[in-house]
């Protein structure tokens, strides 16, 4: 096995390099991952160019699927997988109850460790999600955006029928949108401040929102507090809605939107990652509409650039004049 291999390694703010670096240990409980293709999540843009990770180099990567080439048990090796991004404790009373992706002392690959940027990665055997092989790599590297829209949109609890309003019509809403597809829903509306966006997602049989119509239920999934306002005044009483947006900042909220959750009776929910492995599993609904194409995250890729050119890919992301959804990156050989 080669001792180096290359790898996008994050020095600092801004200093993204494309360089060779050690390859990693597979100790024991872990099995070695030839990584094929990795998604650029739009919280790895924040962590490359303006937060940082937690500590430096790390190199980035939450999103990735590639073949395993070595597993010290000697089960999996040619097999296709993905990976569970959230390392777990296994000890605090959240993961006592099955809640992993609620531990309250967990590690995570591409930020806290190092993840998929790069052509190999050592990763807990725990973590590995198996795929069938006749789903492609590049489509299963977002595995984990699809998990994370299946487990907001499970909140939701839809019925058939029901109207739903998406703010923020990036990859993740618009996989939302597919599953709430799944669900029976009726009409999926979205509105975001790209018009590039909305346009594309009307591409796909989507509708734009306006502020005359009312959904039985909403997902937020910008943080932003205009965003949750027009959200609150759009949903019909006693309707749900999900909260998914990361805020970058603090969400004002006015009195007349804060009154909308009162005299409607709204049921509002809270997201944050995917289940897996625990009361409920979105990684295994992932898997299964994967291998039956229910879902197709082909649609939200709008680019798929190799690792050695990374930093273009974070420029095309940062560049107002150009459309995005996800970039995926090809992993060199």
């Amino acid at each position: 096995m080669k001792r180096t291999m290359m790898a996008a390694n994050l020095h600092g703010v801004g200093d993204l390099r494309y360089e060779e670096v050690p390859v990693p240990e597979c100790r024991d409980d872990e099995v070695m991952l030839d990584v094929k293709y990795c998604g650029i999540c739009g919280s790895d843009v924040g962590r490359v160019l303006t937060r940082g990770t937690y500590h430096f180099p790390t190199i980035p990567g939450h999103e990735f699927a590639g073949v395993i080439s070595y597993d010290p048990e000697g089960r999996w090796e040619g097999r296709h997988a993905t990976v569970f991004p959230l390392i777990p404790c296994g000890e605090c009373d959240m993961c006592r109850k099955g809640y992993y992706e609620l531990c309250r002392h967990y590690d995570y690959y591409g930020s806290r460790r190092d993840g998929g940027y790069a052509q190999k990665i050592a990763v807990k055997r725990w973590n590995v999600v198996l795929l069938d092989d006749a789903v492609p790599l590049e489509q299963a590297a977002l595995s984990e955006p699809m998990a994370v829209a299946h487990h907001a949109i499970s909140r939701l609890d839809i019925k058939a029928g029901e109207t739903i309003l998406i703010s923020g019509a990036g990859p993740i809403g618009l996989l939302a949108a597919q599953w709430a597809a799944c669900c029976g829903a009726g009409k999926a509306y979205f509105f975001d401040i790209d018009a590039k966006k909305i346009d594309y997602a009307k591409t796909l049989g989507f509708y734009e929102y306006t502020d005359d119509i009312q959904t039985d239920v909403v997902l937020e999934g910008t943080g932003n507090g205009q965003a949750l306002g027009r959200c609150l005044r759009a949903i019909k009483p006693r309707g749900r809605m999900v909260l998914m947006g990361n805020p970058g900042r603090d969400v004002p909220l006015s009195q007349n939107d804060y009154w909308q959750i009162l005299r409607k009776e709204l049921t509002v929910y809270g997201t944050w990652n995917s289940a897996y492995k625990g009361t409920t599993d979105d990684w295994t609904a992932v898997v299964g509409a994967l291998k039956d194409h229910k879902i197709h995250p082909d649609l939200v890729t709008s680019h798929i650039i190799p690792l050695s050119d990374v930093n273009r890919a974070f420029s095309l992301l940062t560049d107002k004049n150009t459309f995005t959804n996800r970039i995926v990156l090809k992993i060199d050989e």
